[in-house]
């Protein structure tokens, strides 16, 4: 007798979870297209991003392509990583391109001032940058300096790079190997201008802003899209200021802002040794990045309701305290299931502002921050991070759907967040993607999609999800998290029922 009362007990429980768990999606519905470079990445001279990341030079017994990493190359290309953002970054507004072209032995070196204090010998400059975006098959986006350069600087580049004529910087580029220009789209005008980019008033940088962007001309049929350097999280003033004095002269506005589990810069906490009071206060926290896009764009409606300038949350991500043992200013962090869930989150949310975010850069993409890999000499590790990135690739230039959707509630310590996150999109070939986030690490959570305007044949699914929220992969065990197929979703009858595991992001195909 107490086996059955037990039994509909927990069956009474399971059907409470998922009463509340209401989705719908019209699939015959939608307009707008969700850019590909929402899914970027961002590489900046720091700790071992390009230097071990994707340079390892010509003569590494290390498998490389002129001199970059051939394994890291064709990991990025899985995940289709559309844009990368370099070469920074604080480092961006210290950094003179001059220095990092011509014959590598005959450049001159630098001290790396941001970030460990190490010699950068410049290397790893615009054609080597250039040649790793043509071997991914990504656009670039290159940030100028505007701290510590010149218009003059910053224009000579742009010639250099994109001009296909007679001119000094152009001439300049063919004596250095490259005799046709390449296609630069993405520029920004200076970074964090707000801070280690100058420590500017909104006011003067605007000014400032204005007068680079003049000289940052399109060269031939290469027309530049011009990003202006915004707010550090919630510092709307600056927006306001930005957009009311220099909008007519951009194309991008960038947005600054990253998850920590604490409010202490000095003590962010562990990436790998946290319980789940802190996990709930680390998601609690991301989700802050829909209420910054949300305030952002409200401001930028007033001054631009065509919605021509894109909104670029050009650096995002977890930021936590580096490893023990490793130089603090490498930024080194591991990277668990947590993170995993947390980057599902935020591309959920950016997707859902597609009307207005065109593009992100998650920081940052090798051996920092929130990596998507990690490499160690001649070995190479995919973070859960990165599983990601491969299960969102799908929505990638796809339509956004529009859905109707609330969802139970994930409870500790008396405060409570959303169990569920969403994302509908329909591609080209007409497949419906939905990925789904269970937030909850404890409770499954069942839900039932209704998708109007359709009728469903087929479903499959990807799942990540792992044992604890702070499970990770070593070099030893690389697939702790990983990507493996789903078997939580059924067809009945045309009708859809999707039971999520606790802790985990799933991605569904419906055709």
């Amino acid at each position: 007798m107490k086996k059955t009362v037990v039994f509909y007990t927990a069956m009474a429980f399971s059907l409470a979870v998922s009463a509340q768990n209401k989705l719908v999606v019209n699939a015959d519905q939608g307009k707008e297209i969700i850019s590909k470079h929402i899914y970027g990445h961002f590489s900046e001279h720091l700790g071992h991003c390009i230097y071990g990341g994707y340079w390892v030079g010509e003569d590494s017994p290390i498998p490389n392509t002129r001199g970059i990493r051939n394994d890291v190359v064709n990991a990025l290309k899985d995940i289709q990583v559309p844009n990368l953002r370099w070469p920074g970054g604080c480092f961006a507004d210290e950094y003179h391109w001059m220095d990092g072209i011509g014959q590598r032995d005959k450049r001159p070196k630098m001290v790396n001032t941001h970030w460990g204090g190490v010699v950068e010998d410049n290397s790893f400059g615009t054609h080597e940058f250039l040649d790793l975006c043509e071997q991914l098959g990504c656009e670039p986006y290159i940030c100028g300096n505007v701290g510590s350069g010149t218009v003059e600087e910053m224009s000579k580049w742009v010639e250099y790079i994109t001009f296909d004529g007679e001119s000094p910087m152009a001439n300049l580029r063919k004596q250095n190997g490259r005799e046709k220009p390449w296609k630069v789209k993405f520029w920004g005008v200076g970074n964090e201008n707000w801070g280690c980019g100058g420590n500017m008033t909104a006011d003067f940088y605007a000014d400032q802003y204005r007068r680079y962007a003049t000289y940052c001309r399109n060269y031939g049929d290469n027309h530049l899209y011009r990003i202006a350097g915004g707010a550090n999280g919630g510092d709307y003033y600056w927006t306001e200021t930005l957009m009311k004095n220099a909008a007519g002269l951009m194309q991008g506005l960038s947005l600054h802002h990253y998850t920590l589990p604490t409010n202490d810069w000095s003590n962010k906490g562990s990436a790998t040794q946290f319980d789940e009071a802190e996990y709930f206060t680390t998601i609690s926290k991301t989700f802050v990045m829909d209420e910054l896009i949300s305030k952002h764009a409200t401001i930028m409606d007033k001054y631009d309701p065509q919605k021509r300038v894109g909104l670029m949350p050009d650096e995002w991500g977890a930021w936590y305290n580096v490893e023990p043992g490793t130089n603090p200013g490498f930024l080194f962090q591991q990277n668990t299931l947590r993170d995993a869930i947390l980057a599902a989150i935020n591309l959920n949310i950016f997707n859902a502002h597609a009307d207005r975010v065109k593009m992100t850069n998650i920081a940052q993409t090798i051996n920092v921050l929130q990596a998507v890999i990690f490499t160690e000499g001649e070995k190479m590790l995919l973070t859960p991070t990165y599983w990601t990135y491969y299960l969102y690739k799908v929505h990638q230039d796809a339509t956004l759907l529009p859905i109707s959707f609330s969802c139970n509630k994930y409870e500790l310590n008396g405060r409570k967040i959303d169990a569920i996150s969403v994302s509908a999109s329909k591609d080209a070939a007409g497949k419906i993607h939905l990925t789904l986030v269970n937030i909850d690490p404890n409770r499954e959570q069942v839900i039932a999609p209704e998708l109007r305007g359709v009728t469903l044949k087929t479903v499959s699914g990807k799942v990540l999800t792992a044992a604890k929220i702070n499970s990770y992969n070593t070099y030893e065990q690389p697939n702790t998290v990983a990507v493996k197929d789903f078997k939580g979703a059924k067809l009945t009858k045309g009708a859809l029922s999707v039971t999520l595991p606790a802790k985990s992001v799933v991605m569904l195909e419906l055709e």
